[in-house]
């Protein structure tokens, strides 16, 4: 059987809703959607998608360094957002953490997150390779 690893973030609504930041089963690691939202709840970046997305893609690199993979591994992005009219401030973002790894990348208009003030919420799909 192939042991599963949960990651956490530690934030109160993991247990409560019942989820983790990151699972990771053998070599592949699944990233929950991440948003701006740092270790005291408070939104990062309020207004600024560029912000918001950098912060994201922080968090998803702690998460997946946790599970023992990184930004290398990453196969497939799915970028959720509240105005498609900012997709290339949050594209830059990504575009900074991904151009070399070049994953395939969805980017889809939503009609709200979690918050209001919440403007993007990104999540990954990774596969770690042996050296």
């Amino acid at each position: 059987m192939t042991k599963r690893t949960n990651i956490s973030s530690g934030t109160k609504w993991e247990e409560t809703v019942g989820y983790s930041r990151a699972v990771r089963i053998g070599n592949l690691v699944v990233v929950a959607g991440t948003t701006a939202v740092n270790e005291a709840g408070e939104i990062v970046g309020p207004g600024d998608a560029y912000a918001q997305a950098r912060f994201i893609l922080a968090k998803i690199e702690k998460a997946l360094t946790a599970a023992g993979a990184s930004f290398a591994d990453v196969i497939q992005t799915r970028m959720y957002v509240v105005d498609i009219r900012q997709w290339e401030e949050i594209g830059r973002a990504h575009g900074e953490a991904f151009r070399s790894v070049r994953p395939a990348a969805t980017m889809v208009e939503v009609k709200a997150l979690i918050d209001p003030a919440l403007l993007v919420e990104i999540e990954v799909l990774a596969v770690v390779t042996e050296d």
